[in-house]
């Protein structure tokens, strides 16, 4: 069970990112579809649940050691679009490190109004110093924070169930339905690209068929109960939360100031922790030697300065629905996989 639990951790890790625990996403891809929006999360946790237990039940099955190995099973006729793959996970890999560096300048001018593109540069000066040292300690602060993370925004769905009854969950504001089902496809696939990855590199910890059965309706369940917390707290903050960066962060202070700082902590770490993360990743990936290492991670650093400057939540809005549509063809692949 010690093994099962650590696996889910590490996939909720994944998924519950700053633009998860911040309620940006969950706004844009569910909440504004209204009680579509419900459907659309549960659609999208069943979605996920299915894609793990499938990856993990393949690598099982198929003794895989790496992402490539899992690719050449599921494409073996077109090593070109295994290549593609790669090529996409990398991208999704800087992407997220431009949007977490973007999250931070839109934390810091939303509560400081500091500008953008010095809370960015300062962001880049701290990420570039932790690139330059071992990212074990870091990666370890993290796994803490992840169940921290999770037992806060549980805390504030139960906490704001009292306001639920009240209001019946209405919806006041305008809200668009078709679209829905897509919304929610969009929003497992783009989490699949990352997902998918990570999932093989637990190889050591997957033991067997029925826990790889656990684990995905762990997660599956986990995901749906956390997203269904952020969509009734964004219900408080309707009226406000249209155009805000970070509408959760807001809402906390509905709560108190002691949610709100406590909040503000974990999303602040989050999005560092995830910037180092993702950074770290695609440098690894794509640079040849420390010399290399050092001239991408500098390029990186000056594009994430300028591009923070879109904003964070038009990037989420922009980047990460291109992103599903890319995840959809591996989701199609692992479909016909596991039919086989």
């Amino acid at each position: 069970m010690k093994n099962i639990n650590k696996i889910v951790m590490v996939i909720m890790g994944t998924l519950v990112g700053a633009g998860f625990a911040s309620g940006r996403e969950i706004y844009l891809f569910f909440n504004q579809y209204g009680h579509f929006g419900l459907i659309g999360i549960t659609i999208s946790s069943i979605i996920t649940c299915l894609i793990i237990y499938t990856v993990l039940d393949i690598v099982l099955k198929g003794k895989i050691e790496h992402y490539g190995e899992l690719l050449e099973k599921l494409n073996p006729k077109h090593k070109k679009i295994n290549i593609l793959f790669h090529y996409i996970v990398d991208s999704f890999m800087l992407i997220s490190f431009f949007i977490m560096t973007a999250g931070f300048s839109a934390y810091m001018k939303q509560n400081y109004t500091i500008p953008t593109y010095i809370s960015s540069t300062i962001f880049i000066i701290l990420c570039y110093l932790v690139f330059q040292k071992n990212l074990q300690g870091m990666m370890k602060i993290n796994s803490y924070l992840v169940p921290f993370l999770l037992c806060c925004i549980i805390f504030l769905g139960i906490k704001n169930i009292p306001y639920l009854i009240e209001t019946k969950m209405a919806i006041e504001v305008p809200t668009k339905q078709a679209g829905f089902f897509i919304s929610s496809m969009l929003y497992a696939s783009y989490n699949s690209i990352v997902l998918i990855p990570i999932l093989v590199s637990m190889k050591q910890y997957n033991k067997n068929k029925k826990n790889n059965l656990i684990i995905a309706i762990l997660s599956g369940i986990t995901m749906l109960i956390l997203s269904f917390c952020i969509y009734g707290l964004l219900l408080k903050g309707q009226f406000f939360i249209k155009d805000l960066e970070l509408p959760l962060l807001q809402i906390t202070l509905e709560y108190g100031k002691i949610f709100y700082y406590i909040y503000s902590f974990v999303i602040i770490f989050s999005i560092f922790t995830s910037a180092i993360a993702t950074g770290y990743s695609f440098l690894e990936n794509v640079s040849k030697n420390p010399k290399s290492y050092q001239k991408n991670l500098i390029l990186i650093s000056i594009i994430a300065i300028f591009v923070s400057n879109i904003g964070f939540s038009n990037l989420v809005q922009t980047l990460y629905p291109i992103f599903g549509i890319l995840g959809i063809l591996q989701i199609f692949l692992l479909c016909i996989k596991a039919n086989k």
